[in-house]
């Protein structure tokens, strides 16, 4: 799988994530942008309590993010495997094993880790 491709999965992401109820709810305190790049291919995610409205594939020249999680698409993926190995299962899990990495302002990761996680395994699920 290619950047570009990755992005194609990514641009999904409305669809996969704001039909389920129960996830916008997870993420209702969280309203901004992220940033995930795969290969050099950057894509910005826009949620707006807990909506994604939106995701756009780069270059930019100098657009605002919060935090970003870069990984080579390889291992996004095997990240969005079936049943992914073990260090591929999870976004934190492929930062120690040192196929990813977060930058930026981690607060509002962090406080809505579940919800981010769930975000970037929709494709996963959905396909």
């Amino acid at each position: 799988m290619s950047g570009d491709e990755v992005a194609a999965r990514l641009a999904r992401l409305p669809e996969l994530v704001n039909g389920r109820e129960s996830l916008v709810r997870r993420g209702r305190f969280l309203s901004g942008e992220f940033m995930v790049e795969a290969d050099e291919v950057a894509v910005h995610v826009k949620v707006h309590e807990g909506r994604v409205v939106e995701v756009a594939k780069g270059p930019f020249r100098m657009r605002a993010w919060r935090f970003a999680i870069r990984a080579e698409a390889q291992a996004w993926t095997r990240f969005w495997e079936p049943m992914p190995e073990p260090g591929y299962h999870d976004v934190i899990a492929m930062t120690r094993l040192g196929v990813a990495r977060l930058e930026g302002d981690l607060q509002p990761l962090m406080a809505n880790l579940r919800y981010v996680k769930e975000v970037l395994e929709s494709p996963r699920i959905g396909g």
